[in-house]
Formats: structure tokens, sequence, C-alpha cells
């Protein structure tokens, strides 16, 4: 028993070393950190003077208005988006209805409602003296904006356009309809249905709400969205061959609708 006394000190050491060459045990995982979507960009007020910042087409266009305003007398000015562009590719109906009164196209492919008031607050206006404007605009706002904040943003364009423009009659046209559009198959899916479906919705209502503006004088709305659709409701594919643009088929229609109440107004 003497002689294995001195050895108890040198086993606990040895079992305390392998204690302490043991790996220590590895925490637990964090969790990982819930996914979450990016939020949509802010709503932008259809009401206010907003520019399409980053779009070069945009300011170009804009700056190739200011210079029509100095070149030469306007006695009828369209003012909208891309439909309203459009009628540059029809230029032979454009000349045959409206060549006679001077007329100027102010139309912008995706344009809503603030981009026409940012463009009208930036000079647009500044220095014509059309005797009347035909307005159209608002489909563009349909994806997000509703009807309220549409008609309140096609409201703040006629009474701006009646302030620079002193005397000036405003032809104010209803929002055209639209429907699904096909995708790049040629198919029309539940989520274009949906889109549609929300966006004619909002333009309806926008429509109703821009109605009672007119005055019989100063400012006319004229609904021509009957002339747009089948017997089934539907829009003809020949007429609106995205279910939103037309074709020149489709802007004869409307030149001819649009005719009689802007020679009446031109007097």
């Amino acid at each position: 028993m003497k002689n294995r006394l001195p050895l108890l000190p040198l086993a606990l050491a040895a079992l305390c070393s392998l204690a302490l060459a043991q790996p220590a045990t590895p925490p637990a995982p964090a969790p990982a950190a819930p996914v979450v979507a990016d939020a949509p960009p802010p709503l932008p007020d259809a009401s206010a003077p907003i520019p399409k910042t980053g779009n070069a087409r945009f300011f170009e266009m804009h700056e190739s208005f200011l210079a029509r305003g100095k070149s030469g007398p306007i006695g009828v000015l369209f003012l909208g988006d891309s439909i309203t562009e459009g009628w540059r590719g029809a230029p032979h109906i454009w000349e045959h209805y409206f060549g006679q009164y001077q007329p100027a196209n102010f139309g912008i492919g995706g344009d809503q409602t603030q981009h026409v008031i940012w463009r009208i607050e930036n000079g647009e206006l500044d220095g014509i003296s059309p005797k009347v404007v035909v307005l159209m605009i608002g489909t563009n706002n349909s994806a997000r904006h509703s009807g309220e904040q549409i008609a309140d943003g096609v409201k703040k364009i006629v009474e701006l356009t009646r302030a620079k423009i002193p005397g000036v009659k405003v032809l104010l046209l209803a929002i055209l309809p639209r429907d699904a559009r096909r995708n790049a198959d040629g198919l029309i899916t539940e989520a274009a249905i949906a889109d549609a479906t929300k966006r004619v919705a909002a333009n309806d209502r926008a429509n109703a709400l821009l109605a009672p503006l007119d005055d019989g004088v100063n400012v006319r709305f004229l609904n021509t969205n009957a002339l747009f659709l089948g017997r089934d409701g539907r829009i003809p594919w020949t007429l609106m061959p995205d279910q939103l643009h037309l074709t020149a088929a489709g802007y004869q229609l409307w030149a001819e609708a649009i005719a009689k109440p802007l020679a009446e107004m031109m007097k």
C-alpha cells in the first residue's frame, strides 16, 4: 500500500487532463430568421405632381411638348397616356378629323394622373391657348389606385388646365374599357383575369365620379365605351388586340364619336 499511494495524484491528474481534452458540446444553432417578403413600394399620390424618375423617354417627350408649344399655335390639345399617344399611329384619321384645328398630341405611354399633373406644373400648358383640351387619363392608375383616387387625380388635371389656360374648354373622355391580356404564350391566366377585373372596377367607378363634372359649357364628359364592346359585352380583338390599345379601326370609331362634340366646343 505504501508503494501505491504516490500513484494516486498522478492518476487524478491524468483524469483531469483527459476531461479537459474532450471537445465542448457545440451550442445549439440560432433559429433561422423569418423570411419577410419585400414590401410593395409606397403608393404615389394620384393628385400630386410626380415625374417618372429614371425614365429618359418621359423627360424627352416632355421637352418635345415644351418645344411644340413654342413652335406655333395649338387649337386643340390632346392630353393623356399611351392611348392618346397612339393617335400617332393613325395619322390619316387624325388629320381627317382634327387637322383643321391645329392639333397637338401630348400623350405619353404609361402615364398616370400624377405624371400629367407634374407635366402641367412644369410648363406644358404655359404660353399656349387651345380652345379645347381633350383629356383621357387614369387607366394606368388602376393597378393600385381606387376609383376615388383616380377621379381625384383627373379632377385636379381639369382644375389645373382651366387655371393655366383661362377660357379653355375641356372635353373629358371616359377611361376606355379594358380586359385580361394574353401572356407571352398567348394564354389568359387566372391572375390576368383577376387583375383586369380589379382594374375595370376602378375605372368604372372613376368614370361614374367624373361624369358630374359635365356642366354643358366649360367641361363636357363623353363616355364612348359602348363603342368598344361587342354584343357579349367583351372587347373585340379587332379593336383592341391587347385588350387595352386601339387599332386603326378603333381610332376610327373613337374619332367619329369625338368629332361632333369637339366641333361644337371649338365654335
